[in-house]
């Protein structure tokens, strides 16, 4: 399968730039895999698209300001963007300068601290902050919007680039899906007898980096932390034993568990996923998504259309262009059930 079968226009002025004026204000587009359909509807319809019994996973990564910037002792600016830590003092980012940053070196941070360059990882650098580095990057740090965004991140962006469930520090972009729930949308979906739990899926900044093979056979996922706890495996258990459904709100929260089914039956999993999902992939856990638009030729749209179809998916994308609805991070939702064929035989979690 080549990357190009993922491709489609879009406007410039459909990408979102900022988010709506109330979280749960934006469109909703139902796509149906097994009728091959889909229809406009609102994100506030959403609790009455669920299902009682249904089984609402979240993601309750917290995005922290994980972009710094630096200067080389020859006065060079760097672009410092966090990956994930690796110990206590250490770090793993990627690194933007003009000219090459070599191991042995020192960056000067705005405070007058200094950092060491360590080592070259693969694509990444090790940094040792000489403290804490979360802390550093919480007193230093700039939210890390994306680069399609293309604009200078504002204060507003410190609470709307976050989920209002977000706990566990870790991600350096948000679990986008999830920013369209506020806290009235989410009693509402209790209210319909919606139960709702979460995992844990650390985004990191391979997130932004564009699929570069032609032949997707030969891509290679960046890996990003997971961790899903027996209580959500309890959840899943009741949810299927009661007829309900697993709703997976986003794709970080499908691959979560997807890579925690892996191995057989849904279970416990804490550590590294690179878990690539394309069309021809069986989902063993997932029975619907809440999801945005995603952009051409990326990871996330073809995890999409594994789900629902890829011809089905790229013609709701035409669709949405045509309808003028709102793309990326800050922009409308769809909420996708699957094509017949992508899902397994059900696994007893």
């Amino acid at each position: 399968m080549l990357r190009s079968e993922f491709h489609y226009e879009l406007p410039d002025e459909l990408i979102a730039r900022h988010p709506p004026a109330e979280r749960s204000a934006g469109r909703l587009l139902l796509v149906d895999g097994a009728r091959g359909s889909y229809a406009d509807r609102r994100v506030i319809d959403l609790p009455g698209l669920l299902r009682p019994r249904d089984l609402l996973v979240v993601n309750d990564t917290r995005v922290i300001p994980a972009r710094l910037w630096a200067h080389k002792a020859t006065g060079g600016r760097v672009e410092i963007l966090l990956e994930r830590t690796s110990d206590a003092s250490r770090a793993r980012v990627q690194l933007r300068a003009s000219k090459a940053v070599r191991p042995g070196a020192e960056l000067t941070l705005a405070d007058g601290s200094l950092v060491a360059v360590v080592a070259q990882v693969d694509e990444f650098w090790e940094l040792d902050f000489r403290a804490d580095p979360l802390a550093v990057f919480e007193r230093l740090g700039e939210v890390p919007l994306p680069p399609y965004l293309d604009r200078p991140p504002e204060a507003a962006d410190r609470e709307r680039y976050q989920t209002v469930y977000a706990r566990e520090r870790g991600a350096v972009a948000a679990p986008t899906a999830g920013l369209h729930f506020d806290t009235g949308l989410l009693e509402r979906c209790r209210e319909r007898g919606v139960e709702i739990a979460s995992l844990t899926l650390h985004v990191g900044a391979g997130t932004f980096q564009p699929v570069r093979v032609d032949d997707l056979a030969h891509h290679r996922m960046h890996a990003e932390q997971v961790r899903v706890d027996a209580a959500l495996c309890a959840a899943v258990t009741r949810a299927r034993r009661d007829g309900g459904r697993i709703v997976a709100v986003g794709t970080t929260v499908v691959r979560a568990l997807e890579a925690a089914a892996q191995a057989g039956p849904l279970q416990p999993f804490a550590g590294d996923t690179r878990l690539f999902i394309m069309p021809g992939y069986r989902f063993r856990v997932v029975d619907a998504l809440l999801t945005n638009f995603h952009l051409p030729e990326s990871t996330l749209l073809m995890l999409v259309a594994a789900f629902a179809g890829r011809e089905l998916v790229l013609d709701a994308y035409r669709h949405a262009v045509a309808a003028g609805y709102r793309f990326f991070s800050y922009g409308d939702a769809m909420l996708v059930e699957p094509a017949p064929d992508s899902v397994a035989e059900r696994r007893a979690a």
